[in-house]
């Protein structure tokens, strides 16, 4: 199986708009490939700028509030390309897309690290961390799942939480609860 890592991806739009959004990235030797759904803006940004970069964060508020409307991060300026990253990122990667395989849902890009950077001591995730990424991707995955596996999976991610949730988690976890009860009611 492929290693798949959960990052803060940043694209550029034509006017140079900085795009902040959650993605798993593959590893595949030496590249690191991104595989936005059709249609997705990160899909759109990359065709246009065939440049990204990979934030790693362990603030699990970005990825929570990427897919509850709560996209305004603060990022800064790349070294090697034309982008940003995130700035509360612990270290981050500038890549280049070197080729792209095309797909009916999810083209592939295939980035190649021109910078790399480390900008602080990797404290490591407790389990809550994890939980909120989990449920980031259940999140992101709604109207695909079947709503008794929804439900089985935040009863089993909850116990995290209840046990090793701080304030940052918590708020998190419950904009993406809001998000579930949201998809649900309507």
């Amino acid at each position: 199986m492929p290693m798949i890592r959960e990052m803060i991806v940043i694209t550029q739009g034509l006017d140079g708009t900085p795009y902040i959004a959650p993605l798993g990235l593959t590893l595949d030797g030496e590249e690191w490939i991104a595989a936005p759904f059709k249609p997705s803006r990160t899909l759109d940004n990359l065709r246009a700028h065939p440049f990204f970069t990979a934030s790693i964060t362990d603030d699990v508020r970005v990825y929570a509030g990427c897919l509850t409307g709560r996209k305004d991060w603060p990022t800064a300026p790349t070294v090697k390309i034309a982008g940003s990253y995130l700035a509360c990122a612990i270290a981050h990667q500038e890549l280049e897309v070197v080729r792209v395989s095309e797909d009916e849902q999810r083209p592939r890009f295939h980035g190649r690290i021109v910078h790399s950077a480390n900008h602080a001591a990797a404290p490591g995730f407790n389990r809550a961390q994890s939980a909120v990424i989990e449920l980031a991707i259940l999140t992101s995955r709604l109207h695909m799942l079947a709503t008794e596996k929804v439900i089985s999976e935040i009863a089993y991610l909850q116990i995290a939480i209840s046990k090793t949730a701080g304030p940052s988690e918590e708020e998190a976890w419950g904009w993406l609860m809001e998000r579930v009860a949201d998809f649900y009611r309507n």
